[in-house]
């Protein structure tokens, strides 16, 4: 995780972490993810960086090696997938999926416009990893309240 440790945080918080972590560690190809709130912020964030000194063949790589720029990735294509459900009177958005050559981004919707997203390896089982991406919104998505989020914010900006 990208903070130090969970003590002095919620009951509530340190469950998010704990979930967040064992999405990291038990999905096979998952690199790193993170969860950001409808305005942007990173909330919770995986550390694709904790291997730093790895030897290079065992590093995770991350978008630019940092949780935040994964952060950035997630808030921009919600917001611009949120657009285009606007103009074709879509609805809301459930999730999104990019594949790329070297990788997968998955944003999927947690609750009054709070996103989780995750970076993956591009041979990773799509529909493993959205299973246990819908897993961690069924059990987060209640927990989110606004004095949770705050909490969140506080303690990722004291980790920074």
């Amino acid at each position: 995780m990208t903070a130090p440790s969970t003590f002095g945080l919620s009951t509530e918080a340190r469950n998010l972490h704990w979930l967040l972590s064992n999405l990291v560690e038990e999905v096979p190809g998952v690199h790193s993810v993170t969860v950001v709130s409808s305005d942007g912020l990173m909330l919770l964030s995986s550390d694709p960086g904790h291997l730093v000194n790895a030897p290079a063949a065992e590093k995770r790589s991350g978008p630019r090696g940092s949780s935040a720029d994964l952060a950035t990735i997630v808030s921009g294509i919600g917001s611009l997938t949120t657009g285009a459900a606007k103009l074709m009177d879509g609805g809301g958005v459930k999730q999104t999926m990019v594949a790329m050559d070297e990788g997968s981004v998955f944003v999927m919707s947690i609750s009054d416009g709070s996103l989780l997203g995750v970076h993956a390896t591009p041979d990773c089982d799509m529909s493993v990893v959205a299973y246990h991406m819908a897993l961690f919104v069924g059990r987060a998505g209640h927990v989110l309240t606004p004095e949770l989020r705050s909490e969140l914010r506080k303690s990722m900006e004291s980790a920074q």
